[in-house]
């Protein structure tokens, strides 16, 4: 989401920039121009981007060699390819926004129209006030129930630090000191023991590796001078840790993993960073198996023991819908084959666990359009499905962060190609019900994309941390909401219709009780039909006494009321049939996890046991070369001790002749 000072939708909006920049053919401007206002990449880079969108792929001849402007114009064309026009046109407006954010108002053909929000490639713009050509930062402004705004200075101050929330379901900004994190998005948080850390991101288009700290409870910031961790002992260069974003930071025992990512000079395959809290450094982690394609905007959830890696694009800008696992046990990465239909390829969407078995896909972009479908993957079945959503159904987003607070998934953020995501919506994962929480107003850091979201905890209540995003200017905010009572969320959800998935599982779960409605009803229906049969008759025999109707009442109902003990008794001998049926369920779906598990442990030991035949053979290929070496040894020893033996049988006869000729036996022995 990219929040514009301008109502212009495209393509009049590119053709506004591409006239700001100088691309309008206009007698005024030229190539000059343009390369003095911009640097040589960023002058390439627009051009290029400005043919594409207007002229289409390129497809002239190369320029000659005695002329390097244009051939460098020629080739930064030539590399995007059948990129489409709308999206050259989208990322010829987000480059100029990075570069001149205000750009629009600037321009000599500016109209005066009112503020909206536009997305470009789902990268969140806000326009700075401009005045006299100085950014002033945005007044901290939230927005309260009733849609009017709050200044921060109005709430009334408990105490310092989180201790200032003090309403619900309000949006709040929290005061800060310490050295304030750089403003980007894209970034990764992570909440450990009262402290929010903060890893990498991205920063006028330039991707950091820095880490910082927030303290909960002091509400400061510092950052963390983190070392790196040589690769062995006996090669002690360091690893590299590149700068990413678009990355994910999940804590695990007393690490925080870095997960993928984008990077300036990617690699091919995936990389999972680890930084130790407890030494303070970085190291790569080695894992087996076969590893996803690297990537960055993809979803990665912890559920259990294993990492759910779900989408994201690669360096080739390529959209994925890949599902992969990571067992964190053993680094082993396994790549799953689910059935079903998975969501789309998207970036950018959001994910959550239900209940340690449901993966719950929410919203993501391609290159030109954005979602708000959602799809649910079982993880013990490994089939996809899209269920029903019920209530205010949020509108298509990207770049949006989320959290789960028990049965509750809050959604804050995001944006599509036309404008921000101004509300914080909530899912109650239980009945697939959305309702909206509160709402924004104004160029705030909340309705930007690439913003983090995390959950700490303030007296045993949780509390929503928003950090960063892009909405014109790369934020370091930090905003809080104290979200209400678990009860006052379902009271809010479920006024609504319960989806058809949830009454099927509610069904499925209660079939005892929907089998009691049906046989009321259907006695009830019975009894209702017999009583009009004998109404007629009882009409037509106006003259009998009324000792002779209640008699046949009263066979009539003696007569009901065998037949209804009859159904009752054959209900109890259903519901009896049915608990042990549910029995019979329970104990093989105890027995399925029995062969589950025994499963995974002999997975396990196979590994192992793989391991050890891969130690078992190199041994071999060692104990094989010392056996040809040893045989060598005993085949020289052999040659040596012949030589020997020749040698005293030839020195045996020298000896005699020797003496014949005179020689003294000394002499022989000398010779």
């Amino acid at each position: 989401m990219a929040r514009a000072s301008s109502g212009l939708a495209y393509p009049e909006r590119f053709y506004a920039a591409a006239a700001y920049v100088g691309f309008d053919g206009s007698p005024n401007s030229n190539d000059k121009d343009i390369g003095s206002r911009f640097s040589t990449d960023v002058a390439l880079i627009l051009y290029a981007l400005y043919q594409q969108a207007t002229v289409g792929p390129c497809n002239v001849p190369k320029p000659s060699l005695w002329n390097p402007v244009e051939q460098g114009k020629w080739k930064s064309w030539k590399q995007l390819g059948n990129m489409v026009s709308a999206e050259a046109m989208r990322l010829f407006v987000k480059i100029l926004e990075e570069e001149e954010p205000g750009w629009y108002s600037r321009a000599s053909n500016s109209v005066l129209e009112p503020v909206t929000d536009v997305q470009m490639n789902h990268n969140a713009i806000v326009e700075p006030i401009i005045k006299n050509r100085n950014s002033f930062a945005e007044t901290k402004t939230i927005s309260a129930e009733n849609g009017g705004l709050i200044e921060t200075q109005d709430i009334d101050v408990v105490s310092e630090g989180l201790g200032s929330v003090v309403v619900y379901d309000q949006w709040t900004s929290l005061p800060i000191t310490g050295q304030r994190p750089k403003g980007r998005y894209e970034h990764a948080a992570a909440v450990v023991e009262d402290k929010m850390y903060i890893y990498g991101g991205n920063h006028n288009g330039r991707y950091l590796s820095d880490l910082h700290v927030l303290d909960l409870r002091s509400c400061t910031w510092s950052k963390i001078e983190a070392k790196v961790e040589s690769k062995s002992v006996e090669t002690p260069s360091p690893i590299n840790i590149t700068p990413s974003a678009g990355h994910s930071l999940i804590p695990w025992e007393n690490k925080l993993l870095s997960i993928a990512g984008h990077t300036k000079d990617p690699s091919e395959t995936f990389q999972v960073k680890a930084f130790d809290l407890q030494i303070g450094t970085w190291s790569m982690l080695n894992t087996y198996g076969k590893p996803p394609v690297s990537r960055g905007g993809q979803s990665v959830t912890l559920v259990g023991t294993t990492l759910v890696i779900f989408g994201g694009q690669d360096a080739k800008q390529t959209l994925l819908n890949d599902l992969h696992i990571l067992d964190l046990e053993t680094l082993t990465w396994d790549e799953i084959d689910a059935v079903g239909v998975p969501p789309s390829p998207r970036s950018g969407h959001a994910a959550a666990v239900h209940a340690e078995r449901y993966l719950l896909i929410f919203g993501g972009g391609s290159h030109a359009t954005c979602f708000n479908d959602l799809h649910v993957l079982d993880l013990q079945t490994m089939e996809w499905s899209r269920p029903t959503q019920q209530g205010e159904i949020p509108v298509p987003r990207a770049g949006h962060a989320g959290v789960t607070v028990g049965e509750n998934w809050f959604i804050v953020g995001g944006g599509d190609n036309k404008s921000g995501a101004s509300e914080t919506v909530v899912l109650n994962m239980s009945t697939l019900a959305w309702s909206v929480v509160t709402s924004v107003e104004g160029r705030v850091p909340l309705a930007s994309e690439g913003l983090s979201l995390v959950v700490g905890s303030l007296n045993g209540e949780d509390i929503l941390i928003s950090f960063g995003g892009y909405n014109g200017h790369y934020n370091s905010e930090v905003n809080v909401l104290k979200p209400s009572h678990k009860s006052t969320l379902q009271s809010k959800i479920m006024e609504g219709p319960l989806p058809d998935s949830v009454s099927a599982v509610h069904n499925a779960t209660n079939p005892t009780r929907d089998l009691e409605s049906e046989f009321e009803v259907g006695q009830e229906g019975k009894i209702r039909e017999t009583a009009i049969d004998n109404f007629e008759p009882m009409k037509s025999k106006g003259g009998e006494t009324s000792e002779h109707i209640l008699a046949m009442l009263k066979a009539e109902k003696e007569e009901l009321e065998s037949s209804f003990n009859n159904e009752k008794l054959l209900s109890l001998q259903l519901k009896q049939e049915l608990a042990d049926a549910e029995a019979r369920n329970t104990d093989l779906y105890k027995e399925l996890q029995s062969v589950r598990g025994q499963l995974a442990s002999e997975q396990s030991r196979c590994f192992k046991l793989e391991v050890d035949v891969a130690e078992l053979r190199q041994k071999l290929q060692t104990m094989e070369t010392l056996q040809r070496e040893l045989e060598l040894l005993q085949r020289q020893k052999a040659t040596s001790e012949q030589v020997a033996i020749n040698a005293k049988q030839r020195q045996g006869p020298g000896g005699v002749w020797g003496w014949l000729a005179g020689s003294t036996p000394q002499n022989a022995d000398d010779a």
